[in-house]
């Protein structure tokens, strides 16, 4: 059958795939705090079954992965990452409609997990469809791994491809997202980086104090932790922790050429996000493609403690915490970002500073002139009609390190998602045309793969 036959059945089919991605956004998934997640691992695995794959739903420490197989008519296997697991949909008061109730509006679906990712989930399921009621069997075999821990650093997968490295095992990698970029322009992204996460915490006394009683002679938590918050970083924003960039890698000639041909971001940055100007006082184009993803991070996500409602409140906290983040290059682990910041917060004597381990992963990469990358970006041409981008890192992170430490495989990249998708904020989209495009993409990856091996 040709490719245009496969076309037409994802365009004329379309109703039906979003009517199946509405179902699977109505129900909550939230890792964060561990709802609806057997539910929703059990709808992804009966749409599985649905297209005949042999499907089990594998425990793990925490959240259970779906894992489904089917085989093709070639020995080539791609294996397909998805999670089914979505953010929290809070702030609830910014959402033009209910985060868990698929809605079309202007050419776009909103819903919390809509971008990130069952939305893509769902059109690859879409484009199988496709492939399967033209040409009845697949052009190669495909093996989806689907957890529901992502958007809580995938605590337990590591275990999991060390138990089960075999079942899992194939030769590319087709990761969770992909898509355009604010041009317009399809784009592959073949690296992440890591990420180790943290809450810091810590307690003064067993009650919060009047203000008065205590605020001279009492120690207070929040002080005591933005104290201890100050000395990770300095104003030039060089991060203190001992020996932190001693890891650190800088780009390779090929992956800084790569960087270059990125379009310019300075002009759409501040216009986006409302910025006067960048850190370290960058305004070079190329510095600033490079600083963003090349150099590790020390983001402070979140603070908490003592009264925050309206009006005021004469109170000193007895306890405090923040959520931190260090997002990771090559050749920096979480093991050793935890390591530092025991050592340091320890000799800056914040010893009764309580570090909690909430996840993380090393960063990993593929190399960008690999034959699969080439198969992705052969792939894209007649459905986008421009020429694909190839991004040798982007600053976001998952557990691609996992699949190529264990498997050994390449990483390529395929989705819906483009500059006004909003994955893990509020009114969460994709839109239709892309949602479309992306199947499309993907039905001619399926087919490169039958000639891969």
């Amino acid at each position: 059958m040709s490719i245009k036959e496969i076309d037409r059945y994802i365009e004329s089919h379309l109703d039906e795939s979003i009517s199946e991605l509405s179902v699977l956004c109505r129900q909550p998934s939230v890792a964060a705090q561990n709802l609806g997640i057997e539910v929703c691992a059990n709808m992804v695995a009966e749409s599985l079954q649905a297209r005949g794959f042999d499907v089990k739903i594998l425990p793990t420490g925490g959240s259970p992965v779906v894992f489904g197989e089917r085989k093709g008519s070639n020995n080539a296997t791609l294996i397909v990452y998805d999670h089914y697991d979505v953010q929290p949909p809070e702030p609830l008061d910014l959402w033009e409609s209910p985060p868990f109730e698929l809605t079309i509006r202007n050419g776009r679906m909103y819903a919390r997990g809509v971008a990130d990712n069952k939305g893509n989930f769902v059109e690859r399921l879409h484009a199988i469809d496709a492939i399967l009621e033209t040409e009845g069997e697949l052009p190669c075999n495909v093996k989806f791994i689907v957890e529901g821990e992502e958007e809580i650093g995938s605590v337990h997968l590591e275990p999991f491809f060390k138990e089960h490295r075999e079942m899992l095992s194939g030769d590319i990698c087709l990761w969770e997202v992909g898509g355009v970029d604010h041009t317009n322009t399809p784009i592959q992204m073949v690296g992440l980086r890591g990420i180790c996460y943290v809450e810091l915490r810590v307690k003064t006394a067993n009650q919060d104090v009047h203000s008065g009683t205590g605020g001279s002679i009492f120690p207070n938590a929040a002080w005591r932790l933005v104290w201890a918050l100050s000395s990770l970083k300095d104003q030039d924003e060089n991060i203190l922790l001992p020996d932190y960039y001693d890891d650190v890698v800088p780009p390779t000639d090929r992956e800084k050429a790569l960087l270059a041909q990125q379009p310019e971001m300075m002009a759409y940055y501040k216009e986006k996000y409302g910025l006067k100007n960048f850190l370290k006082g960058i305004d070079d184009e190329l510095e600033l493609a490079i600083q963003a993803v090349y150099q590790p991070t020390c983001t402070i996500c979140g603070l908490n403690s003592g009264y925050q409602g309206k009006g005021s409140k004469t109170v000193l906290p007895a306890e405090a915490s923040a959520k931190v983040d260090f997002r990771l290059v090559p050749n920096q682990t979480p093991e050793k970002v935890l390591e530092k910041l025991r050592a340091h917060l320890d000799s800056h004597g914040f010893e009764d500073i309580e570090i909690v381990n909430l996840g993380g992963n090393p960063p990993a990469k593929t190399d960008p002139d690999h034959p699969a990358v080439k198969l992705a970006v052969e792939a894209a041409k007649d459905v986008y009609e421009k020429p694909t981008r190839v991004i040798p890192m982007i600053g976001g992170s998952g557990p691609n390190y996992m699949f190529q430490a264990y498997l050994g495989v390449p990483i390529i990249s395929s989705g819906a998602g483009d500059s006004e998708s909003g994955a893990h904020a509020p009114n969460e989209s994709i839109s239709l045309d892309l949602y479309i495009k992306g199947a499309k993409h993907f039905t001619r990856i399926l087919k490169l793969m039958h000639d891969y091996k």
